[in-house]
């Protein structure tokens, strides 16, 4: 049995400097981010998306593999590879436009999108945008049905909003998706962008409500919060150096996979829930203080 993580692999072009011009090809995307920590941490990872022959494709399989990530239920397309055109703020903040329409990372189909009747996986870890472009989101959420009929959902928003700038129409494509999640890790700045008149406590504990198990809240500096039946767990950030913020709310969607497969959902409240979003702070750390989505391999975590 494995981790399937599906959604993008693209290219995110960030600049060498805070205000600099001066861009340099890494490989991102959420998802792959997602894939790649997880892979790195030890575990069974398989990749799911369309990967595409062009140069920036090669790339991009080329890291995954070097990971450890398996690439064999994902996707060969002529189509070319996503960008995503990153500039960063003077505290290392990214910022995003992406060019989408027509690639290979948004080619997805029923036609080649794994059975999980015959893979049998433990989760299913999906967001950020495909889960929101059409048609491939549609194309997604009938698949992830059949998918959770036999493994949990685990749902990252990833909120872009200079994609889709209609609040209402975005609002409407995550609550779809957390209704058939057992778990949820969101950004502070996703739910005020999503939610501007409601608070982030409010809107974890109606998801906790209305069926997760656990939602986890990222707030950069300011640590985690993760919200269960039992109430709410509270861990700082770490202090770090910090390079950029790429990749680093994906890291904490590793650990928390990590944590599902290792310990098993309903294990994840009070003293363990704890110990696990003290993990994934750390986690994240790492990764902010490197450019670029460059999370830690497990050895780094001891």
């Amino acid at each position: 049995m494995s981790i399937w993580v599906c959604g993008e692999v693209l290219i995110d072009l960030i600049p060498d400097s805070p205000g600099s011009t001066n861009r340099i090809p890494h490989v991102g995307g959420g998802p792959a981010n997602t894939a790649k920590a997880l892979a790195r941490l030890g575990h069974d990872v398989h990749f799911i998306d369309g990967i595409s022959t062009d140069a920036y494709g090669q790339s991009a399989r080329t890291e995954l593999l070097d990971d450890e990530v398996k690439l064999d239920l994902a996707h060969t397309s002529d189509k070319p590879t996503s960008l995503a055109i990153v500039s960063l703020d003077s505290n290392g903040g990214a910022s995003y436009q992406f060019e989408i329409a027509g690639t290979a990372t948004f080619d997805f189909d029923l036609n080649w999108l794994p059975d999980a009747s015959r893979y049998q996986p433990q989760v299913l870890h999906i967001g950020t945008l495909v889960t929101v472009i059409q048609p491939s989101a549609d194309v997604l959420y009938d698949w992830a049905l059949q998918v959770a009929e036999f493994a949990p959902i685990v749902f990252d928003p990833n909120v872009r909003s200079v994609v889709q700038s209609n609040r209402d129409i975005y609002e409407a494509a995550v609550e779809k998706w957390v209704a058939i999640s057992s778990v949820i890790k969101v950004s502070d700045d996703d739910l005020a962008w999503l939610y501007p008149s409601a608070s982030i406590d409010d809107v974890a504990t109606r998801w906790v409500r209305d069926g997760a198990a656990l939602v986890v809240i990222t707030r950069g500096s300011e640590g985690l919060i993760g919200f269960t039946a039992d109430g709410a767990v509270e861990v700082p950030g770490v202090k770090v150096v910090v390079a950029d913020t790429v990749g680093a709310g994906d890291t904490v969607g590793a650990i928390i996979v990590e944590a599902m497969v290792e310990k098993g959902i309903m294990a994840l409240t009070g003293d363990v829930l704890q110990d696990v979003l003290h993990r994934a702070a750390k986690a994240a750390a790492i990764t902010c203080s490197r450019p670029g989505a460059n999370p830690p391999y497990k050895h780094e975590l001891k």
